[in-house]
């Protein structure tokens, strides 16, 4: 397992909301979902995305974009285009004023829009994420990132017309699915874009003694490391390791373990029952005491009080 598959497999789509509207220019979208993580693609036509205090970013049919965060965004044919749909959380439609009166009409299953053959197509989907490990890829990404259709390989993206408007039994997790293979597509596509400047974590896996030394923390992180046994499974001195991995990665080896151990343990902390002890040894710690010590030193906080803390929220 590498670092980027850790990150995703704790990303997942639950319950992700879909949306198809179907517009005629001049034409605008005011999505206030507050989800964390959106997906968006044109089916048809062209676009604008902006946000406060960002340019406005250009994206063209079979384009993917990928929006970080709560915050309020729009989406139009130009960027002068006053927004006539508003979309609240649930995918909830509201016209605003000065817009048709159909356009917050229903189409078919997940879709609005004036007309079915109208000249823009905007598809999305949200993510309702909550966890450290989520936060961890989410902080590498930008704002707002959009990756141009002929980077997005594969037939993932051909799919979604027909997925988003059927309405059978266990459709849900089909298009849960479906954002998820869309997301891991676009992040990969967009990591290799030299834009991007991709996190150390994901550049170094490219490296072959530094990529090794971290599918092997993430692959095991309980198991109890040291740098002289992680240079020893690399083939490279104590020395050329840790100077390696610190040059990439942007910490030393067991820092690095430290923070991703941590983060395993707070997503556990608020997603099980499991006792701390029991947790501070599925991540590799002697004792609910070694857990605690650690944990207050990168957070701030105990164990006890995290749990406590993402249970009131």
């Amino acid at each position: 397992m590498d670092v980027l598959d850790d990150l995703l497999a704790g990303t997942r789509a639950r319950g992700g909301v879909f949306n198809l509207t179907v517009l005629d220019p001049p034409w605008g979208l005011h999505i206030v979902d507050e989800a964390p993580l959106a997906l968006a693609t044109l089916v048809r036509g062209s676009a604008w995305i902006m946000r406060d205090s960002m340019d406005p970013v250009r994206m063209n049919e079979r384009d993917v974009a990928v929006l970080c965060g709560p915050e309020p965004y729009v989406v139009a044919d130009t960027p002068e285009t006053e927004p006539q749909l508003r979309i609240h959380p649930g995918g909830i439609c509201e016209p605003l004023p000065g817009a048709p009166v159909d356009y917050s009409a229903r189409l078919g299953v997940r879709t609005y829009g004036g007309r079915p053959e109208g000249e823009a197509m905007v598809v999305s989907g949200t993510y309702q994420l909550e966890g450290d490990v989520s936060r961890r890829l989410l902080t590498a990404l930008p704002p707002v990132l959009v990756v141009p259709a002929a980077e997005v390989t594969g037939p993932v993206m051909e799919m979604v017309l027909g997925e988003i408007q059927r309405d059978e039994p266990g459709q849900q997790s089909v298009l849960d699915r479906w954002l998820d293979l869309a997301l891991i597509t676009t992040l990969r596509a967009w990591f290799a874009r030299p834009e991007s400047h991709a996190p150390g974590w994901y550049q170094a896996q490219a490296d072959p003694v530094v990529g090794l030394a971290l599918r092997l923390l993430h692959e095991d992180p309980a198991h109890p490391w040291s740098v002289v046994e992680l240079a020893d499974r690399t083939g490279v001195s104590r020395a050329s390791l840790a100077r390696r991995f610190t040059a990439l990665v942007g910490e030393a080896p067991m820092a690095y373990l430290t923070g991703w151990r941590i983060t395993l343990a707070a997503d556990l902390l608020r997603e099980t029952n499991q006792t701390v002890e029991s947790i501070a040894r599925r991540v590799g710690y002697a004792n609910a005491f070694a857990l605690s010590v650690a944990f207050k030193r990168l957070r701030g906080t105990n164990p006890t009080a995290h749990r406590r803390a993402s249970t009131a929220a």
